[in-house]
């Protein structure tokens, strides 16, 4: 199996390693990468995941080869591989089709993009809380030329993020989108020197390591939870989950008054 689990001290790095078809995912591969993501949400002492491609591309999509040759030795492929993957028919925590793509974690995730994260490679991007790419590397529904759909949240995720005018042009076009515009457009969210996502992902994922993580995920949970509430709502979930971190806030305020972050330094 070609993903590899990497410890960095409380960061874990998920490496997906199929150079062969630019890291596309078949059936198996997702289901490991959906075991290294559980595995790492259960994890007591990982507090940040990077979600890196080997080889110079992130994730070509699904293994379209993988596809192809299903269809020719079950014509019937779709009732056997996909029927599982309905949502009727999963429990708590469900398996999407690239793997960890309907898998709400409780802590974050970053992607260190190069090359390709195309089709349901973009998806999994998407799915990631924050996206550092390389300077070449891009994006691009590109499963729009062969009429393979968006089942991993791309439709949820895409519109959510950059707004319904950009996506709707991404999602019916399928062009290619590269970092400068993807940075714009809000996509990407920081672009670095060719090569250097990984190790810039790391950088910011010990960063958040670093924070008071009570008062950080309380955060990070309360943003994804406040979609379709109510504003008052969404301001009650708020309160809840920061009610309950206001004694890390306390400690944070006494380091403060000692002197610690004057100035915004972090």
């Amino acid at each position: 199996m070609s993903i590899h689990i990497e410890k960095d001290g409380d960061v874990t790095i998920v490496t997906l390693d199929r150079p062969d078809v630019r890291n596309a995912v078949d059936s198996a591969h997702a289901h490991a990468l959906y075991e290294a993501f559980l595995a790492f949400d259960g994890d007591d002492s990982a507090k940040v995941a990077v979600f890196h491609g080997a080889h110079g591309h992130f994730c070509a999509g699904w293994d379209l080869q993988f596809g192809a040759k299903l269809l020719r030795e079950l014509p019937e492929a779709d009732s056997g591989v996909f029927a599982g993957l309905d949502f009727e028919a999963q429990e708590v925590q469900p398996l999407g089709p690239m793997g960890p793509s309907r898998l709400q974690l409780c802590k974050p995730v970053i992607a260190a993009i190069s090359g390709a994260a195309v089709a349901g490679g973009m998806e999994l991007a998407l799915w990631c809380d924050m996206r550092v790419i390389d300077e070449d590397a891009y994006f691009g529904v590109y499963c729009r030329r062969f009429g393979v759909p968006l089942i991993d949240g791309g439709t949820v995720r895409l519109p959510r993020l950059v707004g319904m005018g950009h996506a709707m042009d991404l999602i019916l076009t399928g062009r290619k989108v590269e970092a400068g515009e993807a940075l714009q457009m809000g996509l990407a969210n920081r672009v670095v020197p060719t090569g250097t996502a990984r190790e810039a992902a790391l950088v910011l994922a010990h960063q958040l390591a670093k924070f008071p993580q009570k008062t950080m995920l309380a955060d990070r949970q309360s943003a994804y939870a406040q979609w379709d509430l109510p504003m008052q709502q969404a301001l009650k979930q708020e309160w809840d989950r920061g009610r309950e971190c206001l004694d890390e806030g306390l400690q944070g305020a006494a380091r403060f008054a000692g002197g610690q972050g004057r100035h915004g330094r972090f």
